[in-house]
């Protein structure tokens, strides 16, 4: 590898200013040649008797002015790579942090989820200077705004789907907010940082025009050359040592600067050995610049080489000073070589990822053509178009895991996708506000459901009454769904007076029941003898000393319902006892939970055992679906290391609801013995 880190610090021809003029040169070249071909009709018969070597001649020139074409083409590709890096160099002369843009990994923010989108800017901020992430912030925010609305829209369309007024309706999020206040950091030191740049910048740029003026002096003033010569490096030493300017000032005033170093190198003709010496240091090092050029050219590392290329260029322009004049067009020329082949590799590997890009455009359009399907398709029932949504929803994240594609069709895209979206929803809203109408039937059905259970509560006539309130219980369960917003209430309701009845029953039976009653004293009294009960220190021992008393409870029978309060006196002392064992929580609990179920199948209403039922599937359809939500959750963490803490939080609450799963649904199949 050349040594490039120790090129000194001078100032270079402005080979803009060659390219700009040879720019003009051909646009003046084309003009003249356009006005030549305008037609002249009153020449024609002059050229109808042309000679054939006029013709010849003819035939000449135009291959000469294709092949003039064809070479300014060609320069104008040339000069348009050269402006590029030019402007690129400009941009990070007038803030040093916009270099660090180049080193920060551009992400797949389209795949990521909220809370993902909020800790990645969260870590740009921590981590990178704050100039240099811009692009990704505007990426993020993009990404984030778009999700965020989906979001609010699907929570909208539901709230209005459950009864509610649209007008009433408003949704936000922790995540929201996390994103937003780290947004609002980002804008404060934005403008903290631009506010300061700016004042430095100008600061900077009057300087840089006060040492020009020295520059110009430096050729009138009278004395030493040698001490000219010093005064000299001393404000080239000044320029390089000021700190950025403008960016719109930046190429004019390194023209002007360069030009009057120019002129002070032809003012040194006095003392040749002074300028040649520096011509031959800048000859060397611009040497090795373009033996590193040629090497990137070599290197598989295409946008790592056309960065280095930048700064080559850079050190070029800025840090050293001009050669010879019979060098300076041939090592130009060379440099500029080395300089499209690098661009070249650079338009190669682009065109590569644009064909990645339209890959990705196809998967898009692929996944926008299965919604599409998915809204030709009718929908007449609750659980299809429960299905429809899942679906949709799974499309949905297949869009944003696709990646990325091409710029020129990105809006399109994505106006496609959210207008087959939107269709889905307007149907879905349709059908769910002609299926309200529907609930809203079966709302008045199930009160007066409710009224004939409140009617009936207080009936002394438990032959006549009974059937009918088990009858009404019947039809309720056939009566579908009810707005959501009434559905708690009115359950309770209609419970409550199904229960008061029943309640009614099995007081006015126990009150009667003899029997019952002095089952209840012998229970009193065994649980007098349990309270004071000392286990043994062997586990096997307690455990068996605690079914024997179980056992002892069960066998005396049935108590009045009005007593029923002694089991769960009962059922805390068996829990204070086996708590007191060394024995595996699962095992205790389930210990806990066979009692608990041989106490509730005791009575004669089995009302108790299903509901008891229907919790343990609840409790499992929930922890099913805490589990589900959280794996979904990991596979938005793909660009987070295992070791971080909500990843490793997330791990370990999917282990206890695997766990609490497992003890769940040994006691669905320990509760279905029963039936």
């Amino acid at each position: 590898m050349s040594d490039i880190s120790n090129v000194p610090n001078a100032e270079e021809v402005d080979k803009n200013n060659l390219n700009a003029n040879t720019t003009e040169r051909t646009d003046l070249a084309n003009n003249e040649s356009l006005e030549t071909n305008e037609p002249q009709l009153e020449e024609q018969p002059v050229e109808a008797e042309a000679t054939a070597d006029d013709t010849v001649e003819e035939v000449a020139n135009k291959s000469n002015e294709e092949n003039e074409a064809a070479e300014s083409t060609e320069k104008s590709e040339e000069d348009e790579v050269i402006n590029e890096i030019e402007e690129s160099n400009a941009e990070d002369a007038e803030d040093e942090g916009n270099k660090e843009r180049h080193t920060i990994t551009v992400k797949e923010y389209d795949t990521m989820s909220l809370e993902a989108l909020a800790i990645e800017l969260e870590k740009l901020l921590k981590n990178e200077k704050i100039q240099a992430i811009r692009s990704h912030v505007d990426k993020i925010n993009g990404v984030f705004k778009a999700k965020f609305q989906a979001l609010i829209d699907e929570k909208k369309q539901d709230f209005i789907n459950d009864g509610g007024n649209e007008i009433d309706f408003y949704y936000s999020s922790p995540v929201q907010k996390r994103f937003k206040a780290a947004y609002r950091d980002y804008r404060k030191l934005l403008n903290d940082h631009y506010q300061n740049l700016e004042k430095n910048l100008k600061d900077n740029l009057v300087q840089k025009l006060e040492i020009i003026e020295e520059l110009k002096g430096l050729i009138n003033v009278e004395e030493n050359i040698n001490t000219t010569y010093k005064h000299f490096k001393e404000l080239q030493e000044r320029w390089r040592n000021t700190g950025p300017i403008p960016r719109d000032k930046y190429n004019n005033a390194w023209n002007s600067y360069h030009h009057h170093v120019e002129m002070f190198y032809d003012f040194l003709h006095l003392n040749r050995d002074l300028r040649d010496l520096d011509f031959k240091h800048n000859l060397d090092k611009k040497l090795k610049i373009i033996e590193r050029a040629e090497e990137l050219a070599q290197d598989d590392n295409v946008l790592g080489s056309f960065r280095e290329l930048q700064e080559l260029h850079k050190m070029w322009k800025e840090e050293l000073g001009p050669v010879g004049k019979e060098h300076r067009e041939v090592i130009w020329e060379k440099f500029k070589a080395a300089t499209k082949i690098i661009n070249d590799k650079r338009q190669v590997y682009f065109k590569e990822i644009d064909k990645v890009y339209e890959k990705n455009l196809d998967k898009k359009l692929e996944i926008i053509a299965k919604i599409d399907a998915v809204n030709a398709e009718n929908g007449h029932s609750h659980n299809i178009w429960q299905k429809k949504i899942k679906e949709i929803e799974s499309l949905r994240n297949d869009f944003f895991n696709a990646g990325k594609v091409p710029i020129k069709v990105n809006e399109s895209t994505w106006a496609k996708f959210k207008d087959s979206v939107r269709t889905f929803n307007r149907k879905k809203n349709a059908f769910y506000k002609d299926l309200k109408k529907e609930q809203y039937t079966n709302l008045q059905k199930k009160l007066e459901l409710i009224k004939i259970a409140e009617d009936n509560k207080e009936s002394e006539d438990f032959n006549v009454t009974t059937p009918l309130m088990k009858k009404i219980q019947s039809d309720w369960k056939r009566i579908g769904h009810v707005p959501r917003k009434d559905s708690d209430k009115i359950w309770k309701q209609f419970k409550a007076a199904c229960n008061y009845y029943f309640d009614r029953i099995h007081a006015t039976r126990n009150a009667a029941n003899k029997e019952t009653l002095e089952a209840f004293n012998k229970k009193n009294e065994l649980l007098n003898t349990l309270k004071d009960l000392k286990l043994d220190d062997d586990k096997e021992a307690g455990i068996n000393t605690i079914k024997e008393y179980i056992n002892q409870w069960k066998s005396i029978g049935r108590i009045p319902n009005d007593k029923r309060y002694i089991e769960g006196k009962f059922q805390k002392t068996i829990d204070e006892l086996l708590s007191g064992l060394k024995m595996d929580k699962d095992e205790v609990e389930m210990i806990k939970f066979e009692n608990k179920l041989d106490n509730i199948n005791s009575t004669e209403d089995t009302r108790n055992l299903d509901n008891e039922r229907s919790f343990i599937r609840k409790k499992i359809d929930e922890l099913k679906g805490k589990i589900n939500q959280l794996e979904n959750n990991l596979e938005f963490f793909t660009n987070v290391e295992d070791d971080n803490p909500v990843v490793k939080e997330v791990h370990q609450n999917i282990k206890a609801h695997k766990e609490s799963l497992k003890l769940w649904k040994v006691k669905l199949k320990k509760i279905k013995e029963f039936y």
